[in-house]
């Protein structure tokens, strides 16, 4: 192993480390409050829901990266592979609609009363567990279709187009089929990220309205005159 090698993989396995214990924290956090009885707020629903889709993206990517980068290569079989990057897949695209969706909620429940985005503050909460497990639902039936393009690498299928993934291949059947199913993966992206930029800019949502900090009271003439001759100071005769 390079030097180089060695330092991607020291990086990997800070990144996974760091990660573990940062989600885990905030998972037992929450398994805290859910077991002490506390009523949980609908923004600590939406969190929990993206600590799991972490936890899962770190142990279905970052720990396998992670070994690969060591030079463990050969530790999955077929059906290893394949239930790994359906992990991932599904943990992956839950955390980016999960974050879109911790997005979209508080801009609706921060937005003025004079916009249009008022009226669904009573109605936002009623939907937060609903719109989580339709996000899981959609993700995973969206990913059904992954662990039929995944072998292990002591496979020795004899097909022309295979993409090393470092611990498994990547295998291509159908390019009519993956012209169909690549543009629905990135539309989701795209989706869910326009819905998060939209979230930032709540103007564009709402009706234009900002808030802006209130003018400062205007002085009178002689009011600041007379605070300037306060702020002189006479010698003694």
């Amino acid at each position: 192993m390079t030097t180089r090698d060695l330092t991607m993989a020291m990086i990997f396995f800070l990144q996974t480390t760091v990660g573990l214990l940062g989600n885990f924290s905030v998972f037992y956090y929450y398994l805290f409050l859910y077991l002490t009885g506390y009523k949980l707020r609908c923004t600590d629903l939406i969190l929990k829901y993206l600590t799991v889709a972490n936890l899962l993206v770190i142990f279905s990517k970052g720990i396998p990266q992670t070994m690969a980068s060591f030079g463990l290569t050969h530790f999955l079989d077929d059906f290893g592979c394949k239930l790994v990057f359906f992990v991932h897949r599904v943990g992956r695209d839950v955390a980016i609609g999960t974050t879109c969706l911790l997005t979209v909620f508080q801009v609706i429940m921060i937005s003025p009363g004079d916009s249009r985005l008022a009226q669904l503050k009573i109605k936002a909460p009623k939907y937060v567990g609903t719109s989580n497990i339709f996000c899981w639902v959609l993700n995973i039936v969206r990913s059904i279709v992954v662990p039929f393009h995944l072998t292990d690498k002591r496979n020795n299928i004899n097909i022309t187009k295979k993409i090393d993934q470092d611990y498994c291949y990547a295998i291509s059947y159908d390019k009519i089929a993956e012209s169909f199913y690549v543009p629905l993966l990135l539309s989701h992206d795209g989706f869910c990220l326009g819905w998060d930029y939209l979230g930032h800019h709540p103007c564009v949502l709402g009706n234009g309205s900002s808030v802006y900090p209130p003018p400062r009271r205007a002085r009178i003439p002689w009011q600041k005159d007379s605070e300037m001759q306060k702020s002189l100071r006479f010698p003694r005769s």
